[in-house]
């Protein structure tokens, strides 16, 4: 599977980054996990691939829950969709296959950001069948 989570924002605080960074170290065992830092929608065009499944985080979509992304992600394993590019941040113009949200209040980027590498870890242990915490 290869995944790619792009975060639009002018600015990312270095306690996110690193955080994201952790997790995306211990995804690496699960999945290829690439992040990027973009500041605006046209460096995010030059991102996209035509194979990408698009994901858009956001406060208005479908919530779910972290069983329902793993569900999500296994299901697209097995179907052959193995591009995922997981969007947050503000976009007007672009395709998105589907629209999901983690919670309904808004959140600073880099919070946001750090929450779904987190929750894209989460889903492969479960995945996995393995317990979450070390």
């Amino acid at each position: 599977m290869n995944i790619k989570v792009a975060v639009i924002s002018n600015k990312v605080s270095k306690f996110y980054k690193e955080a994201i960074c952790e997790y995306e170290k211990r995804l690496t065992k699960y999945c290829k996990i690439k992040i990027f830092y973009l500041k605006n929608e046209e460096e995010l065009i030059n991102l996209i691939n035509k194979k990408d499944y698009i994901i858009k985080i956001s406060t208005y979509g479908t919530l779910i829950s972290s069983e329902g992304l793993a569900e999500k992600i296994n299901s697209m394993a097995l179907t052959g969709d193995s591009n995922i590019l997981f969007i947050i941040g503000e976009t007007e113009n672009l395709r998105e296959d589907e629209t999901i949200a983690i919670s309904r209040m808004d959140m600073d980027s880099g919070l946001l950001g750090s929450i779904i590498v987190e929750q894209i870890y989460r889903a492969y242990r479960i995945i996995s069948n393995q317990p979450y915490h070390k």
